[in-house]
C-alpha cells in the first residue's frame, strides 16, 4: 500500500512537469529520512527525564576535539542566532560546540521589544518605497513568527496591538494597511485585525487619551503580534540544543584562532574557561561567528585586515508599573520626531515602552541615557490619560542592534535590517543582521552554508521548522492549575521555621511559562527543599528557580539568574538588587562557593544593575530628576 502511494505521488509530480525524476527520488527518501531524524530528537527533548549534560562534561567534549577528530562545527557566541545555529546543526546529525564568552542570551538577544513581528513599519516602507526587498523581509518574518510561536508555546503568545486614530485619514491609512499585513501573514495570521470606537478603545484601553494633540479619539486599529520572554527562549534554544547533543558552554571565550598550516585555513580556536581560568583547545571542520554586535572583533582577529561591517545601533527600552496598560493589550505610537515606531506593551505583569534608534559605541555593558529614556517617555505621554513621569521608571536598558552592511557592497546606503551569511576568511563563517523573529530560518541559512563550504556529511535535512524546544511538549494554557492542585511551597520563615504556602495562581502561572512542563521540577524543589519563598516582594519568582537554574540551566553567576533566568533585573532594578544576597546564598550552596567569590559576585551584580536607568539609580542634572 505505502509503495503504491508513493509510485503515485512521483507520477503526479513528473506529469506536472515540475520537477525531473532523478530529484524526486532524491527528494522523497530525504524526507523520510528528515521525518525520521525530527521524530527521534524530538522524543529526546520531550523525555521528563532528559537533563542537560554538565557544564565539565561539556567542556570535556570540546577538549576532546582533534585534528584528526575535529567537531563538525564550532559556532562562537550564545546569543538567539548562536543557540538556533547550535539546535540546527545538531538535529541534522552534526558534531556541535558552542562557546559564549558572557552568558547565553547577554547581549542583545536579551534586551529587545519582546516581539516576535513581522515588521508593520517594514511593510509601509515597502509601499511608500516600492522596495521589494522591505517586502520579502516581512513575508519572511510573518511566516517566521507563527512558528517561533508554535515550538515555544509557553513563552510565546499572540498580543493585539492598538493604533489610536485622532482623524477619518488615520483610521482608513491603519485599517487598510493593517489588513494587508493580515493578507500577507496568510494562513499564518494570529487573528484578524478590526476597527474599534472611541469607547470601545477606551474600554480596552483605560488609559488611552481621548484628546491628543488637540484632537479628539476616533477610533483605534487593532492588530496582532507575537509577544515572548526573550532571555528565557534564548536559554530553551541552549538547553534544547544541550540534550540533542551539542556541546554548549558559556562563560568560555575564544582568545585565538588556530590556523592550518601552508593553507591559512581556520582549524580550531584558543578557548579561556572564565570561571576556572583555564585555557583549552577546540578543533572544527568548520566556525560561525555568530557573535552579534562583536562579530567585526572575532573577523579581525581572523584577519587583521578585514573590513567592518556592523553599524551598533542603540535601542532602549523603559518599564513601567502595569497601570500604564491593560494586561491584555499593547499600544503602538506610529509617529515620533526620529520616525521610529514606539510600543507600550504588557509584560511580565508590567509595561515595557521603546525603543530608541541611535548610534553608539559597541559595549559588554550598554547604558541608557536620560535624553533616550525621556524620548520614550515624551512619545507615549500624549496617547496616555495619566501623567508619564520619570520617577515611574522600574527599569532602562539598552541593547545594541548588530546591524550589517555587506563588506563586499559597493556603497553602504542601505544599511541592512536583513540578515547577511559571508565567508570573508576560510573556515570561518559570519552571521550577523536579521532580527529575533527570523532566528531559526538565519540559522537554517548559515549551517546550510557551513555543510558546502567544509563539505559536512549531515543525516538529514533541516527540522527546526517543527521542532518544539525543551519545555513545549505537552504544555497547555491550563497546565498552571495542575501545579496549584498538587504542590506546596513550603519555605522558612524569618525566626528560622519552615511553614508551608499555597501554590497560589499567580504562581503557578509565572512557573508554567518560564519552564512549560518542567515547572513540575522546580515545584518539586520548592517543596521538598524549603525553597518555596518569593525573592522579592511584588514578583513571583521563588528561591527554588535559583537552585533549578543552577542544576539544570548552566546559571553560573548571580546576574545570569537576575538578567536571564528570571528577569528581575529588566522589571525593576531595586527588587533584583533586594534579591541578591539571598540570590547569591543559595547559588554558593549549589556551586561550593567561598567567601570571596560570593562578595565578588555581589559587587559585579551591583555594577551591572547600575546600568539599568531605573528612577533609583538614574542620572540627575541638576541634583533632579526631569519628567518628574
Amino acid at each position: 500500500m505505502a509503495s503504491t502511494r508513493m509510485r503515485t505521488i512521483k507520477a503526479l509530480v513528473l506529469a506536472s512537469g515540475a520537477v525531473s525524476a532523478a530529484t524526486i527520488a532524491f527528494s522523497l527518501p530525504e524526507a523520510a529520512a528528515d521525518h525520521v531524524e525530527l521524530d527521534r530528537v524530538r522524543k529526546n527533548i520531550a523525555d521528563p527525564k532528559a537533563v542537560v549534560p554538565s557544564r565539565e562534561f561539556q567542556k570535556s567534549l570540546m577538549m576532546g576535539s582533534s585534528l584528526t577528530n575535529p567537531l563538525d562545527v564550532l559556532v562562537i557566541g550564545g546569543g538567539a542566532t548562536g543557540c538556533g545555529v547550535a539546535l540546527d546543526a545538531v538535529a541534522r546529525g552534526l558534531r556541535v560546540g558552542l562557546v559564549e564568552k558572557d552568558d547565553f542570551s547577554s547581549g542583545t538577544s536579551s534586551r529587545s521589544t519582546k516581539l516576535i513581528h513581522g515588521g508593520v513599519r517594514y511593510l509601509e516602507k515597502a509601499v511608500f518605497n516600492l522596495d521589494y526587498g522591505q517586502l520579502k523581509l516581512v513575508f519572511h518574518a510573518l511566516k517566521e513568527r507563527k512558528q517561533v510561536i508554535e515550538n515555544a508555546p509557553h513563552l510565546c503568545r499572540a498580543l493585539p496591538c492598538m493604533t489610536p486614530c485622532f482623524n477619518w485619514v488615520e483610521v482608513v491609512y491603519y485599517w487598510a494597511g493593517l489588513k494587508l499585513y493580515d493578507l500577507i501573514a496568510g494562513r499564518r495570521m494570529l487573528h484578524m485585525s478590526r476597527y474599534y470606537s472611541a469607547d470601545e478603545s477606551i474600554e480596552l484601553f483605560p488609559t488611552l487619551a481621548r484628546n491628543g494633540g488637540n484632537k479628539s479619539l476616533k477610533g483605534t486599529v487593532v492588530y496582532y503580534d507575537g509577544q515572548m520572554n526573550d532571555s528565557r527562549l534564548n536559554i530553551g534554544l541552549a538547553c534544547t540544543a544541550s540534550i540533542a547533543g551539542a556541546a554548549m558552554m558559556n562563560h568560555a571565550e575564544v582568545v585565538s584562532f588556530i590556523k592550518e598550516e601552508g593553507t591559512g585555513r581556520i582549524i580550531g580556536a584558543k578557548i579561556h574557561d572564565n570561571l576556572s581560568g583555564m585555557d583549552f583547545k577546540a578543533y572544527a571542520k568548520i566556525i560561525v561567528n555568530a557573535a552579534g554586535p562583536f562579530c567585526d572583533s572575532l573577523r579581525k582577529m581572523a584577519d587583521k585586515k578585514t573590513i567592518s561591517m556592523i553599524c551598533p545601533s542603540s535601542g532602549v527600552h523603559i518599564v513601567l508599573p502595569d497601570y500604564y496598560s491593560p494586561e491584555g493589550m499593547g499600544l503602538i505610537v506610529p509617529k515620533t520626531k526620529d520616525g521610529r515606531v514606539v510600543f507600550m506593551l504588557p509584560w511580565l505583569g508590567r509595561t515595557v515602552a521603546g525603543t530608541t534608534d541611535s548610534n553608539t559605541k559597541i559595549t559588554m555593558l550598554p547604558e541608557p541615557t536620560e535624553d533616550e529614556i525621556q524620548f520614550i517617555l515624551d512619545a507615549i505621554c500624549d496617547y496616555l490619560s495619566i501623567k508619564v513621569r520619570r520617577s515611574d521608571v522600574l527599569s532602562a536598558w539598552s541593547g545594541i542592534r548588530p546591524l550589517a552592511v555587506d563588506p563586499s557592497a559597493q556603497n553602504t546606503e542601505s544599511i541592512s535590517r536583513d540578515h547577511i551569511v559571508l565567508e570573508d576568511c576560510p573556515g570561518l563563517i559570519t552571521i550577523t543582521g536579521g532580527k529575533w523573529t527570523t532566528y531559526r530560518s538565519m540559522a537554517e541559512d548559515v549551517v546550510d552554508v557551513a555543510i558546502k563550504s567544509a563539505k559536512l556529511n549531515p543525516s538529514n535535512g533541516c527540522i527546526t521548522d517543527h521542532l518544539g524546544i525543551v519545555g513545549s511538549y505537552g504544555w497547555e494554557p491550563s497546565s498552571f492549575a495542575g501545579l496549584s492542585q498538587h504542590y506546596t511551597r513550603m519555605k522558612k520563615s524569618y525566626n528560622g521555621k519552615v511553614v508551608p504556602g499555597v501554590m497560589d495562581t499567580i504562581v503557578s502561572k509565572h512557573l508554567v511559562h518560564a519552564y512549560g512542563t518542567l515547572a513540575q521540577r522546580v515545584a518539586v524543589i520548592a517543596q521538598n527543599e524549603n525553597l518555596g519563598k518569593r525573592l522579592a516582594h511584588g514578583y513571583p519568582i521563588l528561591e527554588a528557580e535559583v537552585a533549578y537554574c543552577a542544576r539544570h540551566e548552566y546559571c553560573e553567576s548571580a546576574v545570569d539568574f537576575i538578567a536571564r533566568r528570571s528577569r528581575l533585573a529588566f522589571l525593576d532594578t531595586d527588587a533584583a538588587s533586594r534579591a541578591l544576597p539571598r540570590v547569591i546564598q543559595i547559588l554558593s550552596d549549589e556551586h561550593k562557593w567561598g567567601k570571596s567569590r560570593q562578595k565578588k559576585e555581589l559587587q559585579e551584580a551591583k555594577v551591572f544593575l547600575e546600568t539599568f536607568r531605573s528612577s533609583k539609580n538614574a542620572q540627575f542634572f541638576d541634583g533632579k530628576h526631569t519628567g518628574l
